[in-house]
């Protein structure tokens, strides 16, 4: 349940990002109005977070009905909360990679003495 859950975390930090992005330059191609696609990626975030997150609580629930079967000790929402916490962290310092070393461009500008 806890690797679903790690899984359906990366999903809301860094798929509903990407999956935003590539709709909104879908829609700004079709249409050449920027306001169409920060528009359309606007609403796909609503309606991402208002499918995923609701799913990670159920998957949280069910946690809690395992483990309360099993007779072990019932630990509410920390499960959940950690799963959050390591994966935002994980998408966080992955971007941060690919930002300073991958991304092709310097993050701070150069100086240059001419």
């Amino acid at each position: 349940m806890l690797a679903i859950m790690f899984i359906g975390s990366l999903v809301l930090w860094v798929g509903l990002p990407l999956g935003c992005l590539y709709l909104g330059s879908r829609v700004q191609d079709a249409t050449h109005s920027i306001g169409a696609a920060l528009a359309a990626m606007a609403g796909a975030v609503v309606v991402g977070i208002f499918a995923i997150v609701p799913l990670l609580g159920f998957l949280n629930r069910k946690h809690i009905e395992v483990r309360a079967a099993r007779g072990l000790e019932d630990y509410g929402q920390a499960p959940l909360e950690g799963v959050l916490v390591v994966s935002a962290g994980i998408a966080i310092v992955g971007f941060g990679i690919w930002f300073f070393f991958f991304s092709g461009t310097a993050p701070l500008p150069l100086i240059s003495n001419t």
